[in-house]
């Protein structure tokens, strides 16, 4: 488990949970995960998720409900690797992978976008729903 140094212990629990994991996990799919830590109630569990994203280094995926852990790494609180709020997840229909991909220049354009119709964005997240390459090509 990555060490971040600002982090409680059940926080810790739930991000080494989550970069463990093969895919996204809902909240009880991590509660079953760090049961053995002495976490047991959900409330615990997104308590640790809030602050894990507020740092940036847990990610939700609106459309499933859950969460992966930021697959740029992590040198510590409020780091930045070059998504500035904006960030693309590709998920597989078929095997749920779910790839995280930076989209600066994306950013500035939805913002833009937004922008002209008297929407001011604070964040955005784009979900892009298809077949990885390992499922196209079994």
């Amino acid at each position: 488990m990555t060490d971040v140094p600002d982090l409680t212990k059940n926080q810790q629990a739930v991000l080494g949970c989550l970069e463990k994991a093969t895919g996204a996990m809902t909240a009880y799919d991590i509660l079953d995960g760090v049961r053995a830590q002495g976490i047991r109630a959900p409330v615990q569990v997104y308590r640790a998720l809030e602050r894990l994203m507020e740092l940036s280094i847990v990610h939700r995926i609106e459309s499933m409900n859950a969460f992966v852990a930021c697959a740029h790494g992590h040198e510590g609180a409020d780091h930045d690797h070059g998504h500035s709020g904006t960030v693309a997840f590709a998920i597989c229909d078929d095997c749920g992978h779910v790839s995280e991909i930076p989209v600066p220049k994306a950013a500035k354009t939805l913002g833009a976008l937004a922008g002209d119709s008297g929407f001011v964005t604070e964040r955005a997240v784009v979900e892009l729903r298809g077949h990885c390459q390992a499922c196209t090509h079994s």
